[in-house]
């Protein structure tokens, strides 16, 4: 019998699987995926796979640009509009409400268009952070 404790999500055989699922649905195509600087995305087991599968490339987001990652923009988005001042009494309300605004973005989606252009946005990313 295994301890609870080898039943424990492991973040880097999940990621790493997924890299798995997708190099075998392309087996012919270079392929790059866009990822935050979340440790998982850099395990040494992900690292050795990567080292022997060279068609995959990880690229990063810089840190601190979070904007850059569409899925963040995406949870900021259904935090404002759908969960903020929300009083949810179950997961079950919680998921009703993450359903009813994902249906009603559904209806009317619209490309994401960035207000800033190319410059700005290196701009940002090029100043200090902190107060250092």
């Amino acid at each position: 019998m295994r301890s609870p404790r080898s039943r424990r999500w492991n973040a880097p055989s999940q990621f790493l699987g997924f890299l798995i699922l997708v190099a075998r649905a392309y087996p012919r195509r270079q392929l790059h995926v866009v990822l935050d600087n979340y440790a998982t995305h850099q395990h040494e087991r992900v690292q050795a796979w990567l080292a022997k599968h060279p068609r995959v490339r990880l690229h990063f987001t810089p840190t601190y640009a979070s904007w850059l990652n569409l899925v963040e923009v995406c949870f900021t988005i259904i935090e404002r509009q759908a969960l903020r001042r929300g009083d949810f009494a179950s997961v079950e309300e919680l998921v009703a409400a993450i359903g009813r605004f994902r249906d009603g973005w559904n209806r009317r989606c619209q490309p994401f268009c960035w207000t800033k252009d190319a410059e700005q946005l290196l701009a940002t990313l090029e100043r200090p952070t902190g107060s250092g």
